[in-house]
């Protein structure tokens, strides 16, 4: 497994500190310290292999642990906050990423046996061991990066390869529920969805519970299942995520943003935003900005 490791770790090295396309469709990198604020998003589902140091996810009041001997699959689009941290000898953080497409996955299911004991997952976000058979395929997929030509040949191979061996592990059940259209999770994802489309209207639970069928009750439980938010909590932190961006791109004054995304009340706002990012919004995006300044 070392050896393949390295390989990958090879592969990627020309990863910068954000998001970083390789050329392979939904397949990206990253390398290094990763400004804090661009790890506070909505993470799009994915399949996540850091091949060095190591992250902290936090969604709701869940956090996760992972490093090169674990992989992060999430099945529907969360707001999270993430850390990175380099390898105990200093070398930088470094990780590879399949977005995920429900119609992929549902083309695979349909080419594989219905497991035994077939369940369905309850959540929507978890950390596995990686297994060697999970690298061997990551590695074909990168290798493509030094011969981009065969990339629209096998890139689709070794895509499949991927997804079947993640569903071949602990988290198979959650990957499933992402290619089959009438699960909890995919009814929650489409409630997920709307909110990020339209999040700055009021919502109504039961609107929501209706709009995918469910009853107001189950529609609730299961979503917090999923995401380890209500929607109400979902939709806030989009809201003070979509803020942030705006403000940070300068893009209006914090009563304005924050009537922008959906807050009647500019103070009510601004408590909400000190308590998810430690500051208030101007002191905030002050030290972002001169971080970045300092970086450049």
């Amino acid at each position: 497994m070392n050896s393949t490791l390295d390989e990958l770790r090879r592969l990627a090295s020309g990863a910068r500190n954000r998001r970083t396309e390789t050329g392979i469709p939904r397949v990206a990198m990253v390398q290094g310290k990763v400004p804090e604020h661009e790890l506070s998003a909505v993470y799009e589902p994915m399949v996540n292999v850091i091949l060095r140091g190591s992250k902290r996810m936090t969604v709701g009041d869940q956090v996760l642990h992972y490093d090169a001997a674990t992989y992060f699959v999430m099945s529907v689009g969360l707001p999270a906050v993430g850390q990175v941290r380099p390898a105990a000898t200093g070398e930088p953080y470094l990780a590879v990423s399949l977005t995920l497409q429900p119609r992929i996955i549902a083309d695979l299911l349909a080419d594989l046996p219905i497991p035994a004991g077939e369940r369905f997952s309850d959540y929507g976000f978890s950390v596995a061991p990686v297994t060697e058979e999970l690298l061997d395929a990551w590695l074909r997929m990168l290798r493509l990066m030094e011969r981009p030509c065969e990339i629209p040949a096998l890139a689709p191979v070794y895509e499949r390869e991927i997804l079947f061996r993640v569903l071949q592990g602990p988290q198979g059940a959650m990957l499933r529920d992402i290619g089959l259209p009438d699960t909890a999770s995919a009814r929650v994802d489409t409630a997920i969805h709307w909110i990020r489309q339209n999040f700055p209207e009021p919502l109504r639970i039961e609107t929501l519970a209706e709009m995918v069928a469910m009853s107001p009750s189950a529609f609730h439980r299961h979503f917090k299942a999923v995401t380890a938010l209500s929607p109400l909590q979902y939709q806030k932190r989009v809201r003070l995520l979509a803020a942030r961006s705006r403000l940070i791109a300068g893009e209006g004054s914090v009563t304005t943003v924050a009537h922008e995304v959906g807050y009647e009340s500019p103070t009510q706002f601004s408590r909400e935003y000190a308590r998810a990012f430690g500051k208030p919004p101007s002191r905030d995006v002050a030290a972002i900005i001169a971080g970045l300044d300092t970086a450049a």
